[in-house]
């Protein structure tokens, strides 16, 4: 609405907003596809981490049937069971070597038979489970040791690391998983390492065996959910791409709507900003108000007072000068009534209309309410035919108008001379007033052509026997010159500016005071 210059501020928010609310779906769905992932994630972590420890048991399990095999033979001389430490070794698919112990020192393996080294407890884990990194036959090797004892006695079996990085290679191979046992641990490069499983940024699992003294970590590094989404996710991409374009070119027509004039006019006339001003009008020779032209003016919340020519041709282009104006009688008719004795019989109040008004029957209606409001007599209704938009004669017109006629209500052609349409309205309509143009009023003194226009509207104006009305009368040689002629009635700066109704009735009470001391007979002594 072009009331007054735009705020900057206002303006960057109107082109920001279609491009923050477009983008609002987008990255909320950004950002549930994004918790999506990662809970995607999470599962698939905890399934290969599972599936890694379940298949890691097995794989124990047939380590473990060795030793618990073996372990009765231990305490035996070592060329009587170096046989069956072999047989294990050759019967077991997962078992890579196997000793026997006593009093914590191998005594006998399926590798070298008679051998002598010792054995630490505190090196295996729960005293069954040791990652290590190698032994002398293999070093930098790592191997997966199990042992089980009976007292003095024990059972050490040795699982091969290929075992160890081929399942957690095959179970996860887009996964990232590590084997832990103690204080080592191994992933699927191969290499033993001591200390603490370092953490994963996303997905971070941890599954412990329920059978063996050891866990499986799993997770992904930064970036996979998001790899994850463009991977599997490209058409929910598209959905919120479409999302955003439509959310964004929807804020942007509502915008578009709510700042255009026709729903800034009808946010005005809902909360009552429209209000009348009056200009009073004269008559000629003792130049008294004889009545007032009711002017609309915008009280806005933030503009303040809006001039007419800003907001009444939009009005009038989208036909809500019909509803402005109906309101406008209706406060009239409120406002005034209460100072009714103000008045002079047959006080005249003109209202403009446009031609929208005049192809609305409804237009009777209002102005019945108006001088209903009123004692009979009190006010004199006057229409003011503007040349915005013409009006064009027809049935629905003559019979308006008509009816206006018989109401009492008169007709007046507004800045009459300045239109194209002002002849044919006297053709067509039967008028009661002409109003001269003030552009006619001001050239008195000033150019003499101009001036024989004036004079030629008052001569017809008077050939036709209609009333006249002369608008921005400023000075007091116009005014005389105007009385000169018997022009019946003007209006402009030099009797009163536009007002609000406040000053107008106050204004309107002044004058009566003294007519009404003059009218009164003096006291008697």
């Amino acid at each position: 609405m072009p009331l007054h210059k735009s705020r900057r501020r206002a303006r960057l928010l109107r082109r920001l907003l279609p491009w923050l609310v477009g983008a609002l779906p987008v990255l909320g769905g950004l950002a549930i596809m994004h918790w999506q992932a990662e809970r995607e994630l999470q599962a698939r972590a905890q399934n290969s981490a599972r599936q890694a420890v379940s298949h890691l048991e097995q794989v124990l399990d047939n380590v473990a049937a060795a030793a618990r095999t073996l372990l009765p033979m231990a305490g035996r001389p070592c060329t009587e069971v170096d046989l069956a430490l072999r047989e294990q070794v050759t019967r077991r698919s997962f078992v890579r070597s196997t000793n026997l112990t006593l009093d914590d020192e191998i005594y006998c393996t399926s590798l070298f038979g008679e051998f002598r080294e010792k054995v630490d407890p505190t090196d295996y884990t729960d005293g069954s489970l040791w990652l290590m990194d190698g032994n002398s036959v293999t070093p930098g090797h790592p191997l997966l040791v199990y042992r089980l004892s009976d007292g003095a006695r024990g059972a050490i079996t040795t699982l091969d690391g290929d075992h160890l990085t081929s399942a957690l290679e095959l179970i996860g191979p887009d996964i990232d998983l590590r084997l832990q046992v103690g204080a080592h641990w191994i992933d699927k490069l191969g290499q033993v390492r001591q200390g603490a499983v370092p953490g994963y940024p996303v997905a971070p699992q941890r599954v412990d065996s329920r059978h063996y003294a050891f866990s499986v970590y799993s997770g992904f590094q930064a970036g996979q959910a998001w790899h994850l989404m463009r991977s599997e996710y490209p058409a929910l991409f598209g959905m919120l791409l479409f999302l955003g374009a439509g959310s964004g070119a929807a804020c942007y027509w509502q915008l578009r709507r709510a700042s255009s004039p026709r729903a800034e006019l009808q946010r005005a006339l809902e909360a009552d900003e429209f209000v009348p001003y009056f200009q009073p009008v004269v008559r000629c020779g003792d130049y008294r108000w004889s009545g007032a032209e009711v002017l609309m003016r915008w009280h806005h919340p933030r503009e303040g007072l809006v001039r007419p020519d800003l907001f009444i041709p939009y009005a009038e282009h989208s036909g809500q000068i019909v509803s402005m104006t109906r309101r406008l009688m209706e406060r009239l008719a409120s406002d005034l009534a209460p100072h009714a004795h103000l008045f002079e019989d047959g006080f005249h109040l003109a209202v403009n209309v446009t031609a929208a008004h005049c192809q609305d029957p409804g237009l009777c209606d209002d102005c019945q309410a108006l001088l209903d409001a009123f004692p009979p007599g009190r006010v004199q209704l006057t229409l003011e035919l503007t040349e915005r938009t013409p009006i064009t004669p027809g049935p629905i017109t003559d019979q308006l108008f008509e009816r206006l006629h018989r109401m009492g209500v008169l007709l007046a052609i507004d800045d009459f001379g300045t239109g194209q349409s002002s002849l044919d309205y006297l053709r067509h309509f039967n008028v009661d007033y002409l109003k001269i143009d003030q552009s006619f009023v001001g050239m008195i003194g000033v150019d003499a052509l101009s001036l024989h226009i004036l004079d030629s509207i008052i001569e017809l104006s008077a050939k036709l026997g209609l009333g006249i009305v002369a608008e921005g009368v400023e000075t007091a040689e116009q005014r005389d010159y105007l009385a000169r002629f018997d022009v019946d009635y003007q209006q402009g700066y030099l009797f009163g500016r536009p007002m609000p109704l406040g000053d107008f009735i106050k204004a309107l009470g002044d004058q009566q005071r003294p007519a009404v001391a003059e009218a009164t007979p003096p006291l008697r002594s």
